[in-house]
């Protein structure tokens, strides 16, 4: 699983990228063993259809199919909370490792300084990431924990806790 975080091939059937039929989106496709890994009931004999990815925090929508008549898979229907959608401080943001928000912002508040991802991009360097079937992205999660690292820091620094 060492190439968990490596940019899949596109299949030639079906654009990189459809908006969410719900919230607009832009919205990025997703491996189906990543949606087969993560849906909690998947209908028996669902024909194989590409699914995308929607990580709007306003839409419950998780996975959309490219093809009309498939199924939509909803927030409820995950095995996990997804993060960005699900902003919980044990929302996990990194799902290989367990990185939660509120690590993050005791590294913040203790050393100042987050070292999430570090140590991240040591395991998945030493090959012990599974990004394909834990993150409900599909992909390596090293975007999403800058992202948090970066909203985490504004927020301990408006709140005073940070320098």
């Amino acid at each position: 699983m060492a190439d968990c975080c490596a940019i899949p091939e596109k299949p030639a059937t079906a654009p990189a990228v459809l908006h969410c039929p719900v919230s607009g989106t832009r919205s990025r496709q997703v491996d189906a063993k990543t949606v087969k890994s993560l849906v909690r009931h998947l209908p028996f004999g669902e024909p194989a259809t590409q699914y995308y990815f929607c990580e709007s925090p306003d839409c419950d929508v998780v996975y959309f199919p490219h093809r009309a008549g498939a199924t939509r898979y909803y927030r409820d229907d995950l095995l996990v909370r997804v993060w960005p959608k699900d902003r919980r401080d044990d929302t996990p943001v990194c799902y290989c490792f367990g990185v939660t928000p509120k690590q993050i912002r005791e590294e913040l508040e203790g050393a100042g300084s987050p070292t999430a991802a570090a140590r991240i991009k040591a395991e998945v360097q030493a090959g012990n990431c599974a990004c394909e079937v834990k993150n409900p992205s599909g992909k390596c999660c090293l975007g999403n924990i800058a992202r948090a690292t970066q909203e985490l820091r504004a927020a301990t620094v408006s709140q005073g806790k940070l320098r």
